[in-house]
């Protein structure tokens, strides 16, 4: 088995990258927002920045600055109308830093999308089948897909550095399960109807009965990949058996 899956992930090697690669997009998918409001939009979407200390608009800062070098944000121009600001603040864990948005108000006027996820019940069922499984992860999964121009619109963020527009999907927004869960649905619909994997978000499990039928698979799916500008993180992979 061992060499098998080494030639295959030589043969497909482009379905792989590495965390520094540029972000690229998904093809064919965009992800909508729908509020339960019309304009103008209530004041809990039109919050101001909340104060932050030194040490966390520095690491604000340096979150922002990265997440725009990587094309996920924009910063907004003093001419563009602004009707959406969410605020967002730094948390800290063993001295790193994240950047979170406070977006309950946002949760509230949205819209949820009901499109189902997988339970993890159905999911077990179905692993304790199979004796070989490989799981892979995709990479940067959510920030590589783009908005729509209306959702842009309304996920815009505000700090003491100023105002950014989202232009891929974020963590952490109502609906980002469902719209993730849709895409990888449309982009392996065979692969999924005939039980061969299993799609839960951003990760993707094979899971078969027999070596060949599980290389089989991962060929099936490794030449999905590329044709959709997805990506692969080989480090977040694990091949092995049951």
């Amino acid at each position: 088995m061992k060499e098998e899956l080494i030639e295959i992930l030589i043969q497909y090697r482009e379905a792989f990258s590495s965390d520094n690669e540029p972000l690229g997009a998904i093809k064919g998918h965009e992800v909508y927002i729908n509020l339960n409001v019309e304009r103008p939009y209530p004041p809990l979407l039109r919050r101001p920045a909340y104060p932050t200390s030194p040490r966390a608009r520095e690491a604000l800062e340096s979150h922002i600055n990265e997440l725009v070098k990587l094309g996920v944000l924009r910063n907004i121009g003093h001419n563009e109308e602004v009707e959406v600001t969410t605020p967002v603040i730094i948390t800290w864990h063993n001295d790193k830093s994240r950047m979170v948005g406070d977006l309950g108000a946002f949760y509230t006027y949205t819209i949820p999308d009901r499109y189902p996820i997988p339970r993890i019940h159905e999911n077990l069922t179905q692993l304790s089948k199979a004796n070989f499984i490989i799981s892979m992860d995709a990479l940067k999964g959510f920030h590589k897909n783009v908005l729509t121009p209306h959702a842009r619109k309304l996920l815009r963020i505000i700090a003491n550095c100023g105002i950014y527009e989202y232009l891929r999907m974020p963590f952490g927004i109502k609906n980002a399960p469902s719209h993730y869960q849709r895409m990888m649905n449309t982009i392996l619909p065979h692969e999924l109807s005939e039980g061969l994997l299993i799609i839960y978000i951003y990760d993707i499990i094979i899971c078969s009965e027999t070596c060949k039928w599980n290389l089989e698979s991962l060929l099936l799916v490794l030449r999905k990949i590329p044709q959709v500008e997805m990506k692969i993180s080989l480090r977040k992979c694990n091949f092995g058996f049951h």
